[in-house]
């Protein structure tokens, strides 16, 4: 097999494409012949040896968590039926999906149809179902005014389409002139570049008399500052992260004086719902199958890892960025 495997802690270089013994599953495990695996920005993180939400795993290791493709050998205590059988898994906090063959739990398989394109399984299985979890927690209705910050990302790009479907005018953030433009093509009824300085003013000239109801924040910093000032009172704002790098900061006194309501959607909150975070992942894939959320993709070759980590980083991407086997 080939995988992505890292040996120090550092930038993109540090990503080598080596060739590697096969892979064995052990009780319980299949092996999947990988023909995509996500690549989240958390990834970037670990890469470097940085503290997260989860700890640098010990060194050498194959990053990766998202793996879609075909099993092809399975333990013996596993139902040989499976062999053949696309699928998609989220491995959890064993790392292992930069690679050409991963072994999974099979309880952390989903079965897909044969039509379905690997790269937006993938996607769907991680990113889409965080995607359910925030909406869930967020209640979209029809007289909503949404705002999305990192719209064009790959979590912003299934809010946006989620917003629309419910009916809700979706106002959609991203940085720089062709993101935006992709925003209006996907049909944001407001794309604002969030690079400039007066995008909060601009945002609201366009909504004319409407207002903020929800904001789905994901960024924080800053830019969720300013939205979280859009809010119109009685509005409400779903935390799901910080990619800037520290969580919107907001009082207690902000929320009261308001009339604001504000939740996090990731974490205990989603592991709570029925079914937890395997449960949304089904759904993600059922949601992706039907047609209603598509996600959208970056595609890059597997033993272009690093380049892979280094658009992400730069925000060069759009969609949830892919590695190809």
């Amino acid at each position: 097999m080939h995988a992505i495997r890292q040996h120090e802690y550092g930038g993109p270089e540090v990503l080598q494409y080596e060739q590697l013994p096969d892979l064995q599953p052990a009780a319980g495990q299949v092996r999947v012949a990988v023909r995509a695996a996500g690549v989240h920005l958390l990834d970037t993180t670990l890469r470097q040896g940085a503290e997260g939400p989860f700890p640098p795993p010990p060194l050498p290791y194959v990053p990766g968590r998202e793996v879609a493709g075909v099993v092809d050998a399975v333990a013996g205590d596993v139902d040989p039926s499976w062999l053949g059988r696309p699928v998609v898994a989220h491995l959890g906090m064993a790392h292992g999906g930069y690679a050409t063959q991963a072994v999974a739990a099979v309880e952390a398989l989903i079965q897909i149809a044969d039509s379905t394109a690997p790269s937006q399984a993938v996607a769907m299985v991680g990113t889409g179902r965080t995607a359910l979890g925030i909406l869930a927690e967020a209640g979209l209705q029809g007289d909503d005014v949404v705002l999305i910050p990192a719209a064009a990302g790959g979590l912003g790009m299934l809010l946006l389409q989620a917003a629309r479907k419910a009916g809700a005018t979706a106002v959609a953030l991203a940085g720089g002139p062709a993101k935006v433009a992709l925003l209006e093509q996907l049909g944001a009824a407001v794309a604002v570049d969030y690079l400039a300085a007066d995008w909060s003013e601009q945002v609201a000239v366009r909504l004319g008399e409407r207002r903020v109801t929800v904001v789905l924040d994901g960024v924080g910093g800053t830019v969720g500052r300013s939205a979280f000032d859009l809010l119109a009172p009685g509005g409400r704002v779903v935390l799901f992260g910080y990619t800037a790098g520290e969580p919107t900061a907001f009082t207690a006194a902000d929320l009261m004086s308001r009339g604001l309501s504000a939740s996090s959607a990731l974490g205990p909150r989603m592991m709570a719902r029925p079914g937890g975070i395997y449960a949304l992942a089904v759904a993600a894939i059922a949601e992706l199958e039907a047609g209603r959320l598509i996600p959208g993709v970056t595609e890059f070759a597997l033993a272009d890892a690093a380049a892979a980590h280094t658009a992400l980083a730069a925000r060069e991407t759009t969609g949830k960025v892919v590695l190809l086997t």
